[in-house]
């Protein structure tokens, strides 16, 4: 069967089912907005065992909404590798979190259900919920035009003469980089903390437990080439962990916010409040990110979507149609895409325990 489910409700079950069978600690936690069916909505966490001095494999899903389809089918897929083995391997305590965004995922939205993109949204204490990149007012009426979608809109052309106009490197900054003054538009950071971030931010830290060292992979899609990945960081590490993730993941997979690479700054990212509740632990955190398509061709269906959402009605097929094209940039259909990113993926995980098991002098063995 493939790890990849239909949707959010039968991934939940997947995720619960599985976690159960490996004898797995779970939480639920609702949140208030309700399914498209007026269902109730949660964010699931299932744990390996006691939070004791074991290091910690953290794998987060869903916090871009939409890109919850492959990361809670990565987070199935490690299940299954660990129940095969008759476990997961030894020396690591496993933190699995399904859906932080269960409203973006159960809706066919990468937004929560205030328009809010989390991976805005956690604003480190004392930093202001307000302020915009200058350049995004310039671009606003491209980027969220009033009215419903139009599929013959020039899109691509007035696109292509904003970069002329304002540069590449510095219109991905501007658009992307998180805003919070346009709540109807594209990266809105939100007014104060989401509903989602109020729930990690009361559970996060007894989640880790006593772990000394944590490893965070934070699962998306979108950004880079068909089928690669990049683990993109967005909060500086020191020489020595960087040397030391680049002895488990190897060369060239990782990525720091740069003008000129694949991932790009922002404010109220979710690695760097994740590193400031860390505390005196160890945290690697990075965003695993799975390319699909071209950065213009994701931009359009994120804008059209949201269009759609802002502006048409429930049941209006434009939601409908303008939400199944994003759904297929965020979770191709193609197999070959599929079954690349689930093997990819799991590489990453063994290679996260791997390394997990060398801080706690664990011999190592495979996670499946």
């Amino acid at each position: 069967m493939t790890p990849f489910s239909p949707d959010y409700f039968t991934a939940r079950d997947r995720f619960r089912a599985a976690a159960t069978r490996l004898g797995w600690t779970q939480h639920a936690y609702p949140i208030a907005a309700r399914g498209p069916g007026g269902e109730e909505l949660t964010i699931d966490v299932a744990l390996s065992g006691e939070g004791d001095g074991r290091p910690v494999l953290l794998v987060t899903s869903g916090v871009h909404g939409v890109e919850g389809y492959f990361g809670s089918a990565l987070q199935l897929a490690a299940f299954d590798a660990f129940e095969r083995a008759g476990g997961p391997p030894p020396g690591v305590r496993y933190v699995f979190v399904h859906a932080v965004s269960p409203h973006g995922f159960a809706h066919g939205r990468r937004f929560d259900e205030n328009n809010v993109d989390l991976n805005r949204n956690f604003l480190l204490d004392g930093v202001p919920f307000r302020g915009s990149p200058p350049t995004y007012a310039l671009v606003d009426s491209t980027l969220n035009p009033p009215g419903p979608p139009n599929r013959w809109e020039p899109f691509f052309a007035k696109a292509l003469l904003s970069i002329a106009r304002h540069g590449y490197s510095g219109l991905k900054q501007a658009i992307a980089g998180g805003q919070y003054d346009y709540p109807k538009g594209i990266f809105f950071g939100g007014h104060g903390p989401a509903e989602s971030q109020r729930i990690l931010n009361a559970h996060f830290t007894t989640w880790l437990g006593a772990a000394p060292n944590v490893v965070h992979l934070d699962m998306h899609t979108g950004l880079g080439r068909w089928g690669t990945y990049k683990l993109l960081i967005d909060d500086p590490l020191t020489p020595e962990q960087t040397d030391r993730a680049t002895k488990w993941f190897g060369p060239g997979v990782i990525e720091a916010s740069a003008p000129e690479g694949m991932a790009y700054e922002t404010r109220g990212g979710f690695g760097q409040w994740c590193v400031s509740q860390a505390g005196s632990r160890d945290y690697l955190f990075f965003c695993a990110e799975f390319g699909t398509y071209g950065g213009l061709t994701v931009l359009s269906a994120m804008r059209d979507e949201n269009r759609a959402h802002v502006w048409c009605a429930p049941g209006d097929p434009a939601r409908n149609r303008t939400r199944a094209w994003l759904k297929n940039v965020f979770a191709p259909a193609a197999h070959g895409w599929r079954a690349t990113v689930i093997q990819r993926g799991l590489a990453l995980v063994r290679q996260a325990v791997a390394g997990l098991q060398s801080v706690a002098n664990v011999p190592a063995r495979a996670a499946g």
